[in-house]
């Protein structure tokens, strides 16, 4: 059968694809290879799914540290604003949480699915389920359908590739885009995992012993070999038994990527800093003052008032000081030793969990082949791609899927426009 448009992949970039070619008659065809729509979206947000960040379009970009810029052209289409409109419209009330993350009021994942659905099945667009693509078929650098893994060829004019990554593949991204983009030329750059949990084989992280401590509005920060910062990220965090996780880990994980493969070293060191609003000096005056105030107590006791009591003793025994020590004993040396660790506690990690562990993958079709304003290849007429499958990756927080539903949008729009 003869359609205008094929859209392989069922997640937020291929179901508003399919809404935004169908929206102009076009016969459109939606295939996945699961048993249901929306796998990923399903399970984004912890389950309640962050349909997109409310901050002005310069703040959303450097959340989306990789080649956000590209987006640009994208957002000029449909951009969060849109993104909220377009929801409201159908009827899913949103509300804005911290950090400018936008949810539905019911808090579940399931009514953004169903909902965008339902509007793919209004619109007359034709799914198949369990229909797994084997390749894109090609007719002179130009688009001539698809052939799908049980055999069965299905014509078009033009096909929308929104096959994911490959993290999280349990929902069905496994990479299956790449060897179709390779097909028609284009160049995959290398695919890494961001928004992961850094590892790290510290003595405190095999040891377990700092194993569950959570630590709330703290600064994590990335260096170089030069001793030089490279990002920093104030937030939430966890210890692991293999090493950190949380917000700001995740954030920081696609700068330890890169810092391992730019300097090729086995290692980079991350430094937390447990009281960010504060400089070294000050948290040796306070610090000392707390001490100065129960002088008869041994320092570990005091100082749980202001510190995690898990880590009170691996900061003291990196400072050299005796847990029983009290305040007329402290060597003053010493205790600016342990300010100094407070406001910078070195972690060496040496990667992250793999690419499958992540939520998002870094790396993906190169974004010089793609046309910005379109998201058509500039290789082979008719063949888009948009969301996860692109050389675009940000922080979690509602910037990936903003960006899924607006290059979504944009190849949807222009691939009925052609």
């Amino acid at each position: 059968m003869k359609y205008e448009v094929i859209v392989i992949g069922g997640g937020s970039a291929g179901l508003m694809a399919s809404i935004a070619a169908s929206k102009h008659g076009s016969s459109v065809l939606l295939l996945d290879k699961g048993e249901k729509l929306g796998r990923k979206l399903g399970i984004s947000g912890g389950g309640r799914c962050n349909v997109t960040n409310n901050k002005d379009i310069d703040e959303l970009i450097k959340h989306i540290p990789g080649n956000g810029r590209f987006l640009h052209s994208s957002f000029a289409n449909f951009d969060n604003k849109a993104i909220i409109s377009f929801f409201e419209n159908l009827g899913i009330r949103l509300k804005e949480e911290d950090n400018g993350r936008m949810f539905p009021v019911t808090d579940k994942a399931k009514t953004v699915v169903d909902t965008l659905v339902n509007q793919v099945l209004k619109q007359g667009v034709e799914i198949k389920l369990n229909s797994p693509v084997e390749t894109i078929l090609y007719d002179k650098q130009k688009v001539a359908g698809v052939r799908l893994k049980s055999g069965e060829v299905l014509s078009c004019r033009a096909v929308i590739v929104a096959s994911g990554g490959k993290s999280v593949p349990q929902t069905g991204s496994t990479g299956d885009g790449y060897p179709w983009a390779e097909k028609a030329g284009h160049t995959i750059t290398e695919l890494f995992p961001t928004e992961v949990p850094l590892t790290s084989n510290e003595p405190f992280i095999t040891s377990k012993e700092l194993q569950g401590l959570s630590l709330r509005d703290v600064s994590l920060s990335v260096w170089n070999p030069k001793g030089k910062k490279i990002i920093e990220h104030q937030g939430d965090m966890l210890f692991t038994h293999f090493g950190i996780s949380g917000p700001i880990a995740l954030r920081c994980s696609q700068f330890v990527v890169k810092a391992l493969k730019q300097f090729q070293v086995g290692n980079i060191e991350v430094s937390v800093d447990l009281m960010p609003e504060h400089s070294v000096d000050e948290v040796y005056t306070e610090t000392l003052k707390l001490v100065e105030r129960e002088s008869k107590k041994a320092i570990k006791n005091i100082l749980k008032s202001c510190l995690p009591e898990k880590f009170i003793p691996i900061l003291l025994q990196k400072s050299e000081l005796s847990e029983t020590l009290t305040y007329d004993n402290i060597p003053k040396q010493d205790w600016m030793q342990l300010a100094k660790l407070i406001k910078r506690f070195p972690i060496r990690v040496y990667g992250t969990l793999s690419i499958e562990d992540a939520f998002v993958t870094g790396g993906g079709i190169n974004l010089k082949e793609i046309d910005p304003r379109t998201m058509e290849s500039k290789l082979v007429d008719g063949l888009y791609f948009c969301g996860e499958i692109l050389d675009i990756h940000g922080y979690t927080g509602g910037y990936n899927i903003t960006a899924a539903f607006s290059t979504g949008y944009t190849a949807g729009m222009n691939a009925v426009m052609r």
